[in-house]
């Protein structure tokens, strides 16, 4: 066996490209494994884990160039598969190249069009310059860049404050504005509801929801997680309320977060109370209405039915004694479904897993768009979990066929124990919702619209071996 590991100092490319090189070389004929990837202390461990060995001295500024071929690989495989990665970085940057240089910083950008939307996604340790110069141009911004330190947060928001500019993020990976969906933003109908999120995925189950309820969202602005946290105050969630209560097309603001701090919601209440818009609240929390139970308070104030959240598949009901796994690419559908688990289960009996974290992001694309790590942890977990509960989002941005690879994962390991997953989507997403759910449900698993229906599922075959 022919293992190949070198680093390539001072080239770079962004994490999705790469990813996409890495899938490329792996399908060339003899290869094994293949990763292709900056040698971050993330990257590294995984190359570790999959039996690569990368030199001491690699740095973040370093390509790694890792192959591993099968026994039986024919003599030019290694060359082949070099000529592959070649090829691959070539196209990319022929892809990117024009006659006309493009701006290489948001001030220059916003000199040539001054009325630009000013979207930045850069690594998080440069984002603020971008950020600020955007403000300093009097736009909004949306700061889709994670790994953003939270002091840098609060003094960008508290400049956008002073200035009545609004900033989406860090880490607003979703937002819908006038009916365009910008970042993992669901294809959804205009309609009657504004969102402002505290959360990108919870962003996203709302929008499914609503779409399977025949009611639509015009406008969906992210936030930040971190937005109602006692450091930031809720900031940007209160100039996006602000604004969509001089909207006469929103009937009705619904504000959707994580787990907030309990004076930054009061104080958020008090101030929302105040507006002419009625506006629903859908802070996570213990105790708290989860967002299945927010969209249909949400239906019942528009005097719409409220429909039953499809679920499609069947999972063994004889659950073995072992923790409820949660597997999860979105940190709200983690938060929300660990609520739930905990408060039916208690602390021992689970272990959640938010693989969007930027613990597992820094120098990787997110699991939304990799789903690597989630699938070895996945195959990890298997032979001693009671339950495997993980989720599915859909939308612009995100892989373009998630069964492809999961469904065959969630069939090596459902025949021993009971895998539930939510599909967060609508019909109008690309990967085909319809689709996507039956490939995992002719995999064995069990599949829900309603991510905390699918976690309650979860629980109820947890408590089952009790």
């Amino acid at each position: 066996m022919t293992v190949h590991v070198e680093l390539r100092p001072g080239a770079y490319a962004d994490s999705v490209a790469l990813l996409q090189v890495s899938r490329l070389v792996a399908g060339t004929p003899g290869v094994e494994a293949a990763q292709v990837a900056m040698a971050t202390e993330l990257n590294v461990e995984v190359l570790g884990q999959m039996g690569f060995e990368v030199p001491a001295a690699a740095t973040a500024n370093d390509m790694v160039v890792a192959i591993r071929l099968a026994d039986d690989a024919p003599d030019d495989a290694l060359a082949a598969a070099l000529a592959a990665v070649a090829a691959a970085l070539t196209a990319r940057a022929a892809a990117t190249t024009s006659e006309v240089a493009p701006p290489r910083t948001t001030a220059a950008a916003l000199r040539i069009t001054p009325d630009a939307f000013t979207l930045v996604s850069v690594p998080g340790a440069s984002a603020l310059v971008e950020a600020v110069d955007a403000l300093d141009a009097g736009r909004d911004v949306m700061l889709f860049s994670d790994n953003v330190p939270l002091e840098q947060e609060v003094a960008l928001k508290r400049l956008a404050t002073e200035r009545g500019l609004l900033v989406m993020g860090p880490d607003c990976g979703t937002a819908v504005l006038g009916g365009l969906g910008l970042g993992f933003a669901n294809a959804c109908r205009p309609g009657p509801v504004a969102l402002v999120a505290a959360s990108g995925t919870g962003c996203q189950q709302l929008l499914a929801l609503l779409d399977h309820a025949g009611v639509g969202v015009t406008h969906a602005l992210g936030v930040g997680g971190r937005d109602l946290s006692a450091e930031v105050g809720g900031l940007s969630t209160r100039e996006a309320t602000r604004r969509l209560d001089g909207d006469d097309s929103v009937e009705l603001v619904v504000v959707v977060s994580k787990p907030p701090a309990p004076e930054v919601a009061a104080d958020l209440t008090t101030y929302l109370d105040g507006l002419a818009t009625p506006v629903e609240l859908g802070l996570l929390g213990a105790g708290q209405p989860d967002l299945t139970a927010v969209t249909e308070r949400v239906l019942g104030r528009l005097g719409r039915d409220v429909p039953s959240w499809p679920v499609r598949g069947a999972v063994r009901a004889d659950a073995r004694a072992g923790l409820l796994h949660g597997l999860f690419v979105g940190g709200t559908l983690c938060t929300e479904a660990r609520l739930i688990a905990e408060a039916a289960l208690g602390t021992d009996a689970i272990a959640f897993t938010d693989f969007g974290d930027d613990e597992f992001t820094r120098g990787r694309a997110h699991p939304m768009i990799d789903p690597t790590l989630r699938l070895e942890r996945l195959a990890d977990v298997a032979g001693s979990a009671g339950v495997v509960l993980v989720d599915v989002v859909l939308g612009h941005g995100a892989e373009p066929d998630p069964a492809e690879r999961l469904a065959p994962a969630v069939a090596a390991v459902s025949g021993d124990v009971p895998v539930v997953v939510s599909v967060v989507g609508t019909a109008a997403d690309p990967q085909g919702l319809e689709r996507q759910v039956a490939a995992l449900a002719d995999a064995g698993a069990e599949v829900h619209l309603s991510n905390a229906g699918a976690a309650r599922r979860a629980v109820s075959l947890r408590e089952s071996v009790r």
